[in-house]
């Protein structure tokens, strides 16, 4: 059991067995060893594999129980199997910590996502996403303005949405997954806000139109129509830009994507579904797109200007410190599941030390 930790752990944090061993200072084949529980680290050893992993000792003794099921891990074909079981590690760590608070804190605090009653069984054409985006927000009371923050929308909506710096240099493109019962959304950590948000609302689109598409309708293709359309109503779209137009303003799409958290591209996709663009003149935008640019690096690949603000959860550790201060759990534990020192949770405890937002 220690052994599959230790390599657990080696794995998420996307080190070698000779890369761990020199951070460690032991060699490869000790690791080896220690993998295979052929033998045990010294305690000394254990505090030094803690460190060079990034976890507390705790960390190792945690019994692994994350199963992680119907995944929908969407990724570029040059994503490497390492990559992938990095990221999928660092996922189930994540989860892990998750389930250490949720059982010890009440049932009613973490909330089960549901969705929508009414929806529709069978949906038979990509137009009729609109109305079930629609039905979404108005499930969620979002009105139809910005979503101000779409991962507390989710996390809300009992959806437990994890950042994880492991996508493979971009290479992976987000991830859906039940996991021990929890719906969980899983977006890069480095991303900026606007790609976070479209591929937060694509993957709900996943959770919520699977099994209802008719046959010919691609489900990807569905999910991006829904997660435009979720981002932004149709209605507002067109109170927006208008019913027709021949040309955008590239400063009136940048306006737009700070406003909307939707990305220039996907405002021009957006007036192409929704036939305020033709799709010729949706092509001369890219293609003017695709002439823009510094250092050989497109307006296609990298929008102009400052990137939207990311994104970030906050549930896990509002609700570890409620926990904390109604004395379910104590500064140790507390500590462990937020990834802290006991010196560090103190002097946040003492409002001392101030992380980035949506950090401890």
């Amino acid at each position: 059991m220690l052994g599959a930790r230790i390599k657990q752990g080696r794995v998420a944090a996307g080190l070698s067995l000779r890369e761990l061993a020199q951070g460690v200072g032991v060699s490869a084949m000790a690791i080896s060893k220690y993998e295979r529980d052929q033998i045990k680290p010294s305690s000394e050893a254990l505090l030094r594999l803690g460190s060079a992993l990034g976890v507390r000792t705790e960390y190792f003794f945690r019994q692994p129980v994350i199963e992680l099921t119907g995944v929908n891990f969407r990724k570029h074909a040059k994503l490497s199997p390492q990559d992938e079981a990095q990221a999928l590690d660092d996922v189930r760590e994540q989860l892990e910590r998750w389930l250490e608070l949720e059982a010890v804190i009440p049932s009613s605090w973490p909330k089960a996502f549901l969705l929508p009653k009414g929806l529709p069984a069978h949906v038979h054409a990509y137009e009729e996403i609109e109305a079930i985006a629609d039905r979404m927000r108005a499930a969620w009371h979002l009105g139809t303005g910005p979503i101000a923050n779409l991962i507390d929308r989710l996390e809300e909506g009992g959806i437990k949405v994890i950042l994880t710096p492991h996508d493979g240099g971009k290479k992976f493109d987000g991830m859906v997954a039940i996991a021990n019962g929890n719906t969980v959304i899983v977006v890069g950590e480095s991303w900026p806000g606007d790609r976070q948000r479209f591929t937060l609302a694509h993957e709900l689109g996943h959770l919520v139109l699977r099994g209802r598409l008719a046959e010919g309708l691609d489900e990807e293709r569905a999910c991006h129509r829904f997660a435009s359309a979720l981002l932004v109503p149709r209605q507002e779209a067109v109170r927006l830009l208008g019913a027709s137009r021949s040309w955008v303003e590239p400063r009136e799409l940048y306006m737009l994507k700070h406003e909307w958290g939707l990305s220039m591209n996907g405002w021009l996709y957006r007036a192409l579904h929704l036939g305020i663009l033709t799709k010729a003149a949706a092509k001369r935008h890219w293609e003017f797109f695709a002439q823009q640019g510094e250092g050989g690096t497109t307006w296609r690949e990298q929008e102009p200007g400052k990137p939207y603000a990311k994104e970030y959860p906050l549930r896990f550790t509002q609700l570890v410190y409620r926990a904390l201060a109604e004395e379910m759990i104590g500064e140790s534990k507390a500590a462990e599941l937020l990834g802290l020192t006991l010196v560090d949770l103190r002097l946040r405890r003492r409002m001392e030390a101030f992380d980035a937002p949506g950090c401890h």
